[in-house]
């Protein structure tokens, strides 16, 4: 089908916090490419995004800052916005869920569906803080992790190894907010049947969409194949979108379900405010010749395939997705990127340590961008594409160029004379750019496009360095010019094939070339600059990166790593030392304790417990009892058996779970909250002491 328009959304992120690389390179660069894109072929597009401002990341930051939910929106919506606006992503309309429009709108989105029977009621059990009196949600609920047994993992994710979780697997859950047990409660919510949609859903998707990612397409297939089931549209929550109907106080929309609809809010706020320019804003979601795209992160995949077209399709007079082009995670350097642990770069703080260098960063996430499978970003390889791709072939090539033309000609586009077999061969190669470039960005390759649009570069500095117009100059003046200006037209051209990417540096570029205004029609044009065309100052067009400023960076994450490191041993310990001795012993005063080596005897978990192992341990003088909470860590505690450990023997005897504790096991925390039985390096005698 042909499309008169493109309507392009991405992802809302949570003004919980300031946005950072791993945001960027999955979402907000490669849609900003593609928009860009668009509009240099003169093509119709609106490009919508906004603020995720409703759900529980928000609310956690607010009690942890000590400051009202609107407090934390306003601010981080004003940071993220600004973040965007610095990096050039191009928004047509960047607004918020908690506008008056998007309350508004997603009320009475909500309600038609009610209305029509779209909705089913279900009363289930929640987790349910008794002390607080209040419904916990997936994110306010932390625990042991089931799969690696990290402490502190979330209810719908662990931060440590990413898995997807649900609270009821969470080892000993707990509030995240005060630490206090938890139990369940009934409680009545609306949900969206998405098991009704299960066949539509097979044949749109599966069948009618086989072009999607094989990430996307993938994900999808695994939902499907594995069953859809009825999800909740409300949450008991005092932040949010009210619930608009009867006997439903202390209900909210639930995030998931108002934020999508966001995208069409935040539409409708943009085209009331401009109808000249933009229309109407049913003529971007109901009409059938507007094409729509969804810029995504995997985590998302599942809302913008399954759920939001299930909405869309359950009021009927929407258009659905015509491509959803997710990409996976990415890390920073080898760990994976966490807001909670502060390991990130946060666009707001780069531009003090990098000002100006936007495109550098654009470059190298795009360049990383991890399309199929999750990518890393290293300072290292930060620094390398810097300085030997921008600077030593693209921002060598264009200074160049510029430069000679300066010196020999005066600044003016010199005379093109006859042509070398070599001399047509670059052109050629320059021209058939466009058709590369236009073939992958059509098809969301962007990575490979940047690749491409550097190719010209890379052709362009082997064409000077070979032909080395500033030896030519000596005999022969003439050629001189020659080479000039096919270097200058393939710089003209570098400034559009480049645009979409680095539209800083495009901008720069064409002003150096003092460029009329140029569309992607004129790319693959090689004689943009007609001759005696005088350029504009010449400047660098990229700089050097110099190996303190990037040490300085990895400073900065070591001690970001070490704080997280020093965390995550606390948030153990708070869950290893038993209750008993914490009650009146005090654990900063372990130099005054009697440290022992004694061998692990037998080794069997304590019933009805999830965190505690049985040690019976040789001291040297007879055979003790010692309960230590390390089952998690050890799912056969049989290992232990033969092992010679290290105990504190001179702890007070306690009772757990029926059985007299004489001592207390000495393990490790390693960085992954993991606990590891300290042992000795070599045989000692049993009941020797550690001093």
């Amino acid at each position: 089908m042909t499309f008169k328009r493109t309507l392009v959304t991405s992802a809302l992120p949570y003004a919980n916090g300031p946005v950072h690389i791993g945001h960027l390179a999955g979402v907000y660069v490669p849609a900003d490419i593609y928009v860009r894109y668009l509009r240099l072929k003169g093509e119709e597009v609106l490009f919508v995004g906004g603020s995720d401002e409703h759900g529980v990341p928000v609310t956690i930051r607010a009690r942890e800052e000590g400051i009202t939910t609107q407090e934390v929106v306003d601010r981080y919506h004003n940071i993220i916005q600004r973040s965007f606006d610095e990096f050039g992503i191009s928004y047509d309309v960047y607004s918020r869920t908690t506008s008056k429009i998007h309350h508004s709108f997603a009320a009475d989105y909500f309600r038609k569906l009610y209305d029509t029977g779209k909705f089913i009621e279900q009363t289930t059990e929640q987790f349910y803080d008794p002390e607080t009196n209040e419904f916990l949600t997936d994110r306010n609920i932390r625990g042991e992790c089931p799969r690696c047994h990290v402490m502190g993992a979330y209810g719908d994710q662990c931060e440590k190894c990413g898995a997807t979780l649900s609270p009821d697997e969470l080892i000993n859950p707990y509030n995240a907010i005060n630490g206090n047990p938890l139990t369940k409660k009934e409680t009545t919510h609306w949900y969206l049947p998405l098991d009704q949609y299960q066949s539509w859903l097979e044949e749109w998707i599966l069948q009618n969409h086989k072009e999607w990612r094989t990430n996307v397409y993938g994900q999808c297939k695994s939902w499907l194949d594995g069953g859809l089931k009825p999800r909740a549209v409300t949450r008991d929550l005092n932040w949010g979108i009210p619930v608009p109907v009867e006997n439903a106080e202390g209900k909210v929309l639930y995030v998931w379900f108002d934020a999508p609809i966001g995208y069409i809010s935040n539409t409708k706020e943009l085209c009331d405010a401009q109808p000249e320019k933009y229309g109407t804003w049913e003529k971007w979601w109901k009409d059938e010749e507007t094409r729509l795209i969804h810029f995504i992160g995997k985590d998302n995949i599942v809302f913008h395939c399954i759920v939001f077209p299930s909405m869309l399709k359950a009021d009927g007079s929407y258009i659905l997705p015509d491509n959803v082009p997710s990409n996976e995670f990415l890390n920073l350097e080898g760990d994976k990127i966490s807001t909670s642990r502060n390991w990130a770069v946060w666009l707001n703080e780069y531009l003090v340590d990098f000002p100006n260098k936007q495109d550098v960063l654009r470059y190298v996430l795009t360049a990383n961008a991890p399309e199929t499978k999750d990518n890393d970003f290293t300072w290292a390889d930060f620094q390398a594409r810097n300085n030997n791709e921008l600077v030593a072939i693209y921002g060598n090539f264009v200074n160049r160029a510029l430069v000679l033309t300066k010196k020999y000609f005066n600044g003016a586009v010199p005379a093109l004379g006859a042509l070398t077999e070599y001399d047509q061969q670059t052109l050629q190669e320059c021209e058939e750019i466009k058709g590369q470039l236009q073939e992958l960005l059509d098809h969301f390759r962007f990575r490979d496009a940047q690749k491409v649009a550097m190719n010209m570069a890379r052709i362009g500095n082997k064409y000077l360095a070979d032909t080395e117009p500033w030896k030519v100059a000596k005999e022969d003046l003439q050629r001189t010019g020659t080479i000039l200006n096919i270097s200058l037209q393939i710089a003209a051209n570098l400034s559009i094939a480049f645009e979409p990417f680095l539209p800083f540096s495009s901008q720069k570029l064409h002003t150096m070339l003092n460029m009329p205004q140029t569309t992607w029609e004129d790319l693959g044009n090689m004689q943009i600059l007609p001759e005696g065309h005088a350029l504009g100052e010449v400047s660098l067009l990229f700089e050097k990166i110099e190996d303190e400023t990037i040490q300085y960076q990895l400073d900065r994450l070591a001690r970001i790593k070490a704080e997280n490191e020093k965390k995550a041993q606390e948030e153990a310990l708070k869950h290893w030392v038993p209750a008993e001795y914490k009650a009146d012993t005090n654990i900063d005063e372990f130099a005054k304790t009697d440290i022992r080596v004694g061998t692990v005897l037998e080794c069997t978990r304590v019933k009805k417990s999830e965190r505690l192992l049985q040690l019976r341990i040789d001291d040297g003088k007879g055979v003790r009892t010692i309960l230590s909470g390390i089952a998690t860590s050890y799912p056969n505690p049989e290992e232990l058996v033969g092992k010679q450990i290290l105990f504190i023997a001179n702890f007070p005897p306690r009772k757990m779970m029926g059985i007299e504790s004489q001592g207390m096991v000495l393990s490790a925390v390693d960085a992954d909250g993991k606990l590891v039985v300290t042992t000795v390096t070599a045989p000692v005698k049993n009941g020797s002491q550690v001093g």
